[in-house]
């Protein structure tokens, strides 16, 4: 587990965070930061000492000027998977910007004295501090996962599946929604009404869902160049790529990937290098 403690001052351009890890946060002080998912949609929220904040792999926020001090714990999903028992299916944890939570933040609260001492009760505390967060994450705050959501009366669970697997498998290539008509016997105007009822979505709202979430993912690494991910996810061109993730993720696919990518975590200045081998504290990889 990573530990660090972080003042958040003013920031000159808002930008989007993306997430890399679980990470949990708690308030020392009251404070308060401008946030929201569009940059277009950002306010200033106000924190109570105390309060908490869940960032998941990958969840996204933008962020601009605050008045923050907190503490910031990284859960390996290693100790999430391993306290997993009794939770069937496949299961994720959902981001929360603001939550109370009393049993993490006894947690949180012991950690951050553990920290002010200079860690010296060793490695067994943190261990056993980590595998109690990451129960109290798993049994409060896991829900399971659903691919797609269906509804009575639309289609039934194989055809969905069916159809999934045929947008993965054609992500890159032309798909018309005759070709997802025809994979499951259904006409084209029968085939729309029906997946609607099924989904809360269009076909095309459907397949553009999931491009942009494939591009994302190619844009969560170096190598790619933005226009092989365009043509990866589909897209003919750059400039339609380029517009189109505007469109869904309030920024270019250049500033997305600049965004995950800034955050090197550095080491923590008041922990000594024992504690360094032992912890591996760095500064947050994810901030409320």
């Amino acid at each position: 587990m990573r530990v660090a403690a972080e003042v958040r001052g003013s920031v000159k351009e808002p930008y989007l965070q993306v997430h890399r890890e679980t990470t949990l946060g708690m308030l020392l002080r009251a404070g308060s930061m401008e946030m929201g998912l569009r940059r277009s949609t950002m306010k200033q929220v106000t924190f109570a000492a105390g309060e908490m904040g869940l960032c998941t792999p990958h969840s996204e926020q933008w962020i601009g000027s605050g008045d923050m001090e907190h503490i910031t714990l990284t859960i390996p999903d290693a100790a999430l998977l391993a306290v997993r028992d009794g939770v069937s299916g496949d299961i994720e944890l959902r981001p929360h910007w603001k939550l109370r939570d009393d049993r993490l933040n006894a947690l949180a609260t012991a950690v951050n004295a553990e920290r002010i001492a200079g860690f010296p009760s060793g490695r067994l505390f943190m261990t056993s501090i980590e595998q109690a967060l990451a129960v109290a994450l798993i049994k409060g705050y896991a829900v399971q996962r659903h691919p797609v959501r269906t509804y009575r009366g639309g289609l039934g669970a194989a055809r969905l599946r069916r159809i999934k697997d045929l947008v993965h498998a054609k992500l890159e290539d032309e798909l018309t929604i005759n070709e997802l008509a025809e994979s499951v016997r259904l006409s084209t105007a029968h085939f729309s009404q029906m997946f609607r009822k099924s989904t809360g979505e269009t076909p095309h709202q459907f397949v553009l869902r999931h491009r942009i979430e494939r591009a994302k993912e190619m844009l969560r690494v170096a190598e790619p160049r933005v226009l092989d991910v365009a043509i990866a996810c589909g897209f003919r061109t750059q400039q339609h790529f380029a517009r189109v993730f505007r469109h869904v993720c309030g920024t270019s696919p250049t500033e997305y990937r600049k965004e995950f990518l800034r955050y090197e975590p550095p080491i923590t200045r008041d922990i000594s290098p024992q504690d360094r081998r032992s912890f591996a504290p760095a500064a947050s990889a994810g901030k409320l």
